[in-house]
């Protein structure tokens, strides 16, 4: 990412969500002022490649925000926004002002004519804020759809870091809103892998964040008349919780190369799996060297790790994409696995 575009984001995060920004976010307040200053930027069109509607970025570039987001644990769908824009524009529709998040689920369907989309889906990020881009089998082709918030309704829920994760009831006329085919190379499975490397992005900058923050904690933090950074064992940890985030890392910078070479599916399979396996063991490092301070509501390691223990079940986690890549691999047979092996 270039340095001017580097430092406009930070800035645009920095100024705009701070701990007390998160907090009543925590507590259901929308960040207007925070997602206002990002769609101002072009932020949320960041990942469109070309056209009118573009930043103008490489894609690496627009997966570097994220990361960044994730370093900030901007209470904004951010990531989200972004990847129901791109789908938009790959489709031929006009991107949409606002919020987004995109939706693909089995459970969505059309009736027998094709013109009423019904269907439910749990857990949808920032369900309640945004406008839905889903996508559905109509005449056996998949078909993406802009849908208002007059098409669904909505029942709150909320995840680990209290975020909104709601579940959609939808029962739309697709005859009122603008339809189109998917884009060859899109399919329900890509769609799932492509948020799952954007959700690696977001975990690595976090972990980053959680890394520097428990660093600067250990060498205040005094025991025995010298920092507890000066101890073996805390200097082990701190080893393990920076290899783990160096690891995740090289994982979302593998995701992010995968999504910009056609949404490589083996290779966004592994980096989700070894992120969602750091977060987990970094999260865990992270709050034993803090000790109660960690726990504490004013302090800001925890909206990054309550975020990384959402993220790494989301868009698939540890053994979901595991499990499809080791019975990918297998099914290629043995004469095809170190071939394989090295191509992701």
């Amino acid at each position: 990412m270039s340095e001017i575009l580097s430092s406009m984001v930070t800035r645009v995060f920095a100024d705009h969500c701070s701990d007390a920004v998160a907090l009543r976010a925590e507590e259901g307040e929308w960040p207007e002022a925070l997602w206002r200053t990002s769609e101002e930027a072009g932020l949320p069109l960041a990942l469109i490649e070309t056209g009118e509607h573009s930043l103008g970025v490489p894609v690496e570039d627009a997966f570097q925000i994220v990361r960044l987001a994730g370093k900030f644990a901007v209470p904004v769908p951010l990531p989200e926004t972004m990847l129901a824009n791109w789908l938009l524009t790959r489709s031929g529709l006009e991107p949409q002002s606002g919020p987004l998040v995109a939706v693909a689920n089995p459970a969505l369907r059309t009736d027998e004519s094709g013109t009423r989309l019904t269907g439910e889906i749990p857990s949808v990020p920032w369900g309640r804020r945004a406008g839905v881009v889903a996508c559905f089998e109509r005449s056996g082709m998949l078909h993406v759809a802009y849908l208002g918030r007059d098409g669904f309704s909505v029942r709150e829920g909320t995840n680990i870091a209290r975020e909104p994760r709601d579940r959609l009831v939808f029962d739309v006329d697709l005859n009122r809103t603008a339809v189109a085919p998917l884009p060859a190379g899109v399919d329900g499975i890509r769609l799932r892998a492509a948020g799952a490397a954007l959700r690696c992005s977001q975990i690595a900058g976090a972990l980053e964040s959680i890394t520097a923050m428990t660093i600067d904690y250990t060498g205040q933090r005094v025991q025995f008349g010298r920092p507890i950074s000066k101890f073996q064992a805390v200097q082990q940890n701190l080893a393990v919780l920076a290899g783990q985030a160096a690891a995740a890392s090289s994982a979302a910078d593998m995701a992010a190369e995968a999504f910009a070479e056609g949404i490589r599916l083996c290779a966004i399979a592994a980096a989700k799996t070894f992120a969602g396996e750091a977060a987990g063991v970094a999260a865990g490092i992270a709050h034993q060297m803090h000790g109660a301070m960690g726990f504490s509501r004013e302090y800001a390691l925890h909206f990054r790790t309550k975020r990384l223990w959402s993220w790494r079940e989301e868009y698939g986690n540890e053994t979901e994409w595991s499990t499809w890549l080791g019975e990918g691999l297998a099914s290629r047979g043995a004469d095809q696995l170190w071939a394989e092996i090295t191509a992701i």
